[in-house]
């Protein structure tokens, strides 16, 4: 069975700076250290993730995962409303990520349309 598609949003500048660090570079969002792990979600969660918890922010990085990769650290678990979302646990290393794209939010942080197609 193919694995679901995993991504991570992330400021711009913090996307700029795990890219610039190379392969062994590490993204640890402010979540590892208090819950244990990285938010992630899974593309139909995308919308209401960016429109909960991104209002106001600046440009953003949308981060696809490379499952193979992020499969055995990460997990299902239930979060908002009672919603199962990936979470990973450990830093997210800059050898994780197969794609990126820009979010403006003059654009309305608009997903970008091969989001919707089927992954590699």
């Amino acid at each position: 069975m193919k694995a679901r598609r995993v991504f991570h949003v992330l400021p711009w500048a913090d996307y700029e700076a795990l890219r610039a660090g190379g392969d062994g570079a590490q993204h640890r969002p402010a979540s590892l250290q208090a819950e244990g792990f990285v938010h992630c979600s899974f593309v139909e969660q995308l919308a209401d993730t960016l429109r909960l918890h991104f209002r106001g922010a600046g440009r953003l990085a949308l981060l696809e995962l490379d499952p193979e990769r992020v499969q055995e650290l990460r997990r299902v678990e239930p979060s908002r409303g009672g919603s199962l979302f990936p979470h990973l646990y450990r830093a997210l290393a800059a050898s994780d990520v197969r794609a990126a794209w820009p979010l403006a939010p003059e654009e309305g942080f608009a997903l970008p349309r091969a989001l919707f197609t089927p992954g590699p």
